[in-house]
């Protein structure tokens, strides 16, 4: 075998096993199995149960043997040695897609900044850094729009198998995506001081985000709005600005925690459904009584509002309007006509003097 054919053998064996950890023997007995492939391509009658090969890890020599006789054919030198660069070669972009997928199997859960590199018909390759992942439909947010080489944030959701080989799947639409960022963005929520208890979210439109501290001076909404809103503000705008979020404070009491979830209607008066067999597992429902003029707000456009504040208490909530309180229309009406009742006595005391 020549000496530079010799040498590309030794580099590749050298990267495969020094470099990507691969065992020697291993690729070896990987390398015996493919010459022996291409020795029966050209050999098409023989049966490989009676050949075997010996390939000399120091230089790359291959022997093809039949009942421990040396039958290699003339020039086969060269073609053992490109079927072994080329099997050594697989075995290095094997080697290292695995190496890729176990490090981002580790950080399954976490958000990571992608860049999008193409179309997939429906679906979108994204860039993580080492790697590509795929954004499927489910994933995306329906009224977001994408473009080549744009540049955002991403939630790695699982690693699945694929059609070829294992897949990365990454997600815009999904609640990790919103906890991540309220981590990157937060510091109190990075360390632990404000927990972030339940997200009820529908992508693209609105979300709602129940936090919570136990620790003494530390207000759990206020540190996630901050100052002047810029937390929240640099979270929507990952978003593009398409999303409202809402910060609600997270209540053991469940009443109180219904009455923050219906935010940002105020005023609202919760009574719990004591249906005895709510403990088994049944819908938990509670009513909630709501001022003719918040209505609208509890509700909210197609019933959002109610139904996000569902998810997050998991209530099924059933809003009527309050009788027991006077709607603020009401109020002004009453005022107005004790104020003109007052007028017509006056003038009935004038005409009597």
């Amino acid at each position: 075998m020549p000496a530079v054919q010799r040498s590309e053998f030794l580099l590749a064996l050298n990267q495969v096993a020094n470099e990507r950890g691969v065992d020697v023997e291993v690729v070896l007995d990987t390398v015996k199995n493919a010459i022996l492939a291409a020795y029966k391509k050209d050999h098409p009658d023989v049966e490989l149960e009676e050949y075997s090969t010996t390939l000399d890890k120091n230089t790359g020599e291959a022997t093809i043997l039949h009942k421990n006789k040396d039958v290699t054919p003339p020039g086969f030198g060269r073609i053992a040695a490109q079927t072994a660069r080329q099997v050594i070669l697989q075995k290095i972009r094997e080697k290292e897609k695995e190496a890729i997928i176990a490090d981002y199997r580790l950080r399954v859960g976490t958000i990571v900044n992608g860049m999008i590199l193409r179309f997939a018909g429906p679906n979108i390759i994204v860039d993580i850094g080492k790697t590509e992942a795929l954004m499927p439909i489910p994933e995306q947010i329906p009224n977001e729009k994408y473009y080549l080489n744009q540049r955002l944030a991403v939630y790695i959701s699982e690693i699945r198998e694929g059609l070829k080989g294992e897949e990365i799947i990454v997600s815009r639409n999904s609640n990790g995506l919103l906890e991540g960022l309220f981590k990157r963005e937060v510091p109190e929520v990075g360390k632990g001081s404000v927990v972030i208890k339940n997200i009820a979210r529908e992508g693209g439109t609105r979300s709602k985000v129940a936090v919570y501290s136990n620790q003494q001076g530390i207000d759990p909404v206020g540190s996630c709005v901050g100052q002047k809103g810029v937390r929240v503000q640099a979270i929507i705008a990952e978003f593009g600005g398409i999303e409202k979020i809402d910060i609600i404070q997270w209540h053991e009491n469940a009443k109180d925690y219904i009455a923050q979830a219906l935010s940002p209607a105020k005023n609202v008066r919760v009574e719990l459904d004591k249906n005895p067999s709510a403990s088994l597992g049944q819908e938990r429902i509670a009513h909630v009584f709501v001022p003719a003029e918040e209505l609208s707000l509890a509700i909210g456009r197609d019933g959002q509002n109610v139904r996000l504040a569902s998810k997050l208490t998991d209530y099924r909530i059933e809003i009527e309007e309050d009788q027991t309180l006077p709607a603020k229309a009401s109020l002004e009406e009453a005022s107005k006509t004790i104020k003109k009742e007052d007028e017509t006595q006056k003038e009935k005391k004038d005409e009597s003097k």
